[in-house]
């Protein structure tokens, strides 16, 4: 029985607790989902620099799960475009059962190996994307149809499961095994294997973003001002970058189209929005060289 599987030995009464101990004992086994994502670091750190080089060449980030797993991989490839200006055409995520599997469980889909891979070669995959295969279980057809899929495509594999030695970790390119043990509530990965997985995903992509110039010290510069707490948090991030005022902030950022990157550099260098386009360009985005440049 896999380990994700296994009735949890030590809440076996766990129906006759009171609602005080009922709550504390579930939050409490979350914890172990951070300490088996720590435990797993190295392989994120290797999925990362594997994933880097490609990612820079043009490449797109795929995210391919069913039921839970499939809804934290969209969850993490939606919210790029907001937080770093990712484009929504580079974040691509397939759920077992198609759109509606995010809102309603479509019986029996993530059991069809062959659609998975449809699903897979639909998307004409080459040598610079990087693929997420998610599963708890380690073993869910749809996920390993998409494998075998985008290891014939060329792209970049990278497996999460929760289980040790799963398919899907031992036949992707990088394998991540993030080993949370049984459920406080027998099978339910949606509890701290979901978490796990969540906490995996937003290290993955967070520090590819890091990598690629789209934070600054730990300023989210590249933040896509789509409403407007967002264009508010535009002006205070170059005010705390810069520590120039928030009328001069607003002014430089309307010339930028709230782009903070571009205020940053035009404002320390005192330099022209059009000068620090450029330079950002030059230097791929990357904004500490962008300012050595003009020092």
């Amino acid at each position: 029985m896999l380990n994700t599987e296994t009735p949890n030995v030590l809440h076996t009464e766990l129906d006759t607790y009171a609602t005080a101990e009922l709550a504390a004992a579930l939050i409490d086994d979350q914890f172990i989902a951070v300490q088996a994502v720590r435990a797993a670091a190295p392989q994120i750190a290797a999925a990362i620099d594997a994933a880097l080089p490609r990612i820079k060449a043009g490449g797109r980030l795929v995210y391919v799960g069913a039921g839970t797993s499939g809804r934290l991989g969209v969850l993490d490839g939606v919210e790029l475009l907001p937080t770093f200006s990712w484009p929504n055409e580079r974040a691509i995520s397939l759920i077992a059962g198609g759109k509606q599997a995010m809102f309603v469980a479509v019986e029996g889909a993530e059991d069809d190996t062959e659609q998975g891979a449809i699903d897979i070669r639909e998307l004409h995959l080459n040598q610079h994307d990087v693929v997420l295969l998610i599963a708890a279980s380690g073993a869910t057809p749809y996920v390993l149809g998409a494998l075998q899929a985008a290891r014939a495509s060329g792209a970049l594999t990278v497996g999460f499961a929760n289980n040790p030695d799963a398919p899907v970790t031992r036949c992707a390119d990088v394998g991540i095994t993030l080993n949370t043990g049984s459920e406080i509530i027998s099978g339910s990965t949606r509890l701290k294997a979901g978490t796990s997985q969540k906490i995996a995903l937003n290290t993955f992509s967070s520090a590819l973003m890091v990598k690629l110039h789209k934070v600054y010290g730990n300023l989210m510069v590249d933040v896509k001002p789509t409403n407007i707490k967002l264009l508010r948090r535009t002006v205070s991030l170059t005010m705390h970058a810069t520590d120039k005022d928030e009328q001069t902030c607003r002014k430089v950022l309307e010339e930028c189209d709230f782009h903070v990157k571009t205020a940053i550099v035009a404002l320390q260098n005192n330099i022209s929005v059009v000068t620090a386009e450029k330079l950002l360009t030059l230097y791929q985005g990357d904004v500490r060289k962008a300012l050595e440049a003009v020092e």
